[in-house]
């Protein structure tokens, strides 16, 4: 099929829904996120597969599995998505409306001030922009961005070494460094008592970061310059409010950014245990693709956030 016929014959709206089907591996799925019937959706793909020649999904008891064609369709599906996208945004700006859609990825260091205080502010300034928030770990974030599937990223910046950093692909804008605090319930025997150390909390119950994630590797530097092995008494998880839950009704520590952190000191639910060594967390910033320009409404989000970073605690 020559690239004019293929261009002639395609449909956006089956592409869209192509897309969405691909995400979640279900028809249903699909069609209660796109508000469509599902007869439609499933309609859609038959279509497109006509186009294209060949099936694009193997259908199974439990939803469907893309093909190699399916996979490869939905690779350039989601880029050209993208591009309409900003496509859109940029007609918006040349039209003189303060209009558009900003994807943000985020990641816990920036979920809790830093990514609400340029939300706030950008809803303030550019009522017309509308913004869609995905957190998840950086793992699948990064990727993402690299696709086009999100604009930006807030939060804790990958070390250069660090595969998520796709050098080449992404670049890094660091707005503060961030720090670790050690968190306890206001009733911890070690509660506002002096300097702890880690080898008073070693045998004590830890929520520690999932492996995979950014945190658990600083978490992991504070063990290592102590010359202490990680604690045998642990939960891992990222769940801030399964953790508040558990610090709530446990004398269990937890370290956390100081910013993720701030909110819960200063409502009195949890405290900061003083300790007599930290670790920092590490820059956190934002990412952006240097394979595209960023769209007017993701420059609008990028100047909340400088702007933010700016003030005073």
């Amino acid at each position: 099929m020559t690239p004019h016929l293929l261009l002639h014959r395609l449909k956006l709206q089956q592409l869209q829904v192509f897309e969405r089907v691909l995400e979640h591996r279900s028809l249903s799925a699909a069609s209660k996120e796109l508000h469509l019937a599902q007869p439609t959706v499933t309609r859609a793909i038959q279509e497109l597969e006509k186009t294209l020649g060949a099936p694009l999904f193997e259908r199974t008891s439990r939803g469907v599995i893309p093909t190699e064609l399916g996979q490869v369709v939905g690779r350039r599906a989601r880029q050209w998505l993208a591009e309409v996208r900003y496509l859109a945004d940029e007609v918006d700006a040349v039209l003189g409306g303060a209009a558009g859609h900003v994807a943000v990825g985020t990641l816990i260091s920036a979920s809790a001030r830093l990514l609400p205080a340029a939300l706030a502010r950008l809803m303030s300034q550019h009522p017309g922009i509308q913004a869609s928030i995905t957190e998840s770990p950086s793992r699948q974030l990064f990727p993402a961005l690299a696709r086009g599937e999100l604009d930006i990223i807030v939060g804790r910046l990958p070390d250069t070494d660090d595969p998520a950093a796709l050098a080449g692909q992404i670049a890094h804008y660091p707005l503060y460094h961030e720090d670790l605090c050690l968190l306890a319930r206001p009733r911890h025997p070690l509660a506002g008592a002096a300097p702890a150390s880690l080898h008073q909390l070693q045998d004590g119950w830890w929520i520690l970061p999932t492996p995979a994630s950014p945190l658990r590797q600083s978490v992991e530097q504070v063990f290592r310059e102590a010359g202490l092995p990680l604690p045998r008494h642990r939960l891992e998880s990222l769940s801030l409010q399964t953790n508040l839950g558990v610090l709530q009704r446990t004398d269990a520590v937890a370290f956390l950014p100081l910013d993720a952190a701030r909110q819960w000191i200063e409502s009195g639910l949890l405290c900061r245990l003083a300790l007599d060594a930290f670790g920092g967390f590490g820059r956190v910033g934002y990412s952006i693709s240097t394979l595209r320009p960023s769209s007017p409404a993701c420059l609008a989000l990028i100047d909340c956030l400088h702007r933010v970073a700016s003030e005073p605690d």
